[in-house]
């Protein structure tokens, strides 16, 4: 029985040791997600053999585009590579999209096809909502966005927000006035906000009202122009938070709205997001992304977890 034989030529010899990975691990990463497949390197030529070939070579083609694009390939980057092939998806596309170019020289970009999907969703409506979830990046690239955003003066202030809703403990019992009670609550924002920006920088957009952080509740009453607005952890809300959330935006504003539907904590468990999309999904300027496991970004245990919770409640 035939199988097919592919070669790949790779100009540089640099390139071929950055595709075959240190002691060739990256080439027995390969090898190990496509099991009937053999891949043999002899000087700059790459030789793959097998029924899974000529997808194989296009994932050495796409790490090798990363490559010479001056990208550091990585086991992790390797694997979502893999991932991304064999579901139809160009890695190249993928990982060269830049969201923001962060401090210390870091480039913030999609490390999955939903997180792509969903970046580009954001930079081209004025609403999106991005569901998905734990470790999808669903706030962290909002953040990155929106930061992006502000930076370059599409928008003049960042607001961000999140239904202060009580998960075992109960506002009351925490110390501190008002905003030191809600704290606990924004911290991740806080977080999210501190990767892409220098601590004075920071303090300095808080202290000109440029970056502002607010409960939910706080959105009641205003309008909101140039402005990047992301409401976080949304199903917790009702659904005339919800409402009164969208109705807030302003002209040449932007809004992300992310969630997590597997988590809801509001009273009741009545979310405003539950068929938010029915209603919402036909107005133009708004688009709803979903992200899955496929699109976790954190260590790979995580989306074993999401899949065996997923799996749990499609039993239930």
């Amino acid at each position: 029985m035939s199988t097919t034989r592919i070669e790949l030529t790779v100009q540089d010899p640099h390139e071929v040791a950055a595709l075959v990975g240190p002691s060739d691990a990256y080439l027995r990463q390969i090898e190990a997600a496509f099991g009937d497949t053999d891949v043999s390197v002899r000087g700059n030529v790459i030789a793959i053999d097998g029924d899974e070939a000529e997808t194989v070579a296009v994932l050495f083609r796409s790490l090798l585009g990363l490559v010479e694009a001056g990208q550091h390939l990585d086991a992790a980057t390797v694997d979502r590579s893999i991932d991304l092939v064999r579901a139809g998806e160009e890695p190249f596309t993928v990982f060269s999209t830049d969201v923001l170019h962060a401090p210390g020289g870091r480039t913030v970009r999609p490390k999955s096809a939903g997180q792509k999907r969903y970046v580009d969703a954001i930079a081209s409506n004025i609403i999106t909502f991005g569901l998905g979830p734990a470790g999808t990046g669903k706030s962290w690239l909002a953040v990155a966005s929106a930061v992006h955003a502000l930076n370059a003066r599409i928008v003049d202030r960042i607001v961000l927000c999140r239904p202060a809703v009580e998960a075992g403990e109960r506002l009351g019992f925490l110390p501190g006035d008002l905003m030191a009670k809600v704290d606990p609550y924004l911290r991740p924002l806080y977080d999210a906000l501190a990767d892409f920006c220098e601590p004075e920088g920071l303090a300095r957009l808080i202290e000109r009202d440029a970056v502002e952080v607010a409960p939910l509740a706080f959105m009641r009453g205003r309008t909101l122009n140039r402005s990047f607005i992301i409401l976080d952890e949304a199903q917790n809300t009702t659904n005339e938070q919800m409402k009164m959330f969208l109705t807030r935006i302003g002209f040449s504003s932007r809004a992300v709205v992310t969630g997590d539907m597997t988590q809801v904590d509001v009273a009741g468990g009545r979310s405003g997001l539950v068929g938010l999309e029915r209603v919402l999904g036909h107005i133009e300027g708004i688009d709803f992304v979903h992200l899955s496991s496929r699109d976790v970004v954190r260590h790979r245990i995580v989306q074993d977890i999401v899949d065996a919770y997923a799996k749990a409640e499609v039993g239930d």
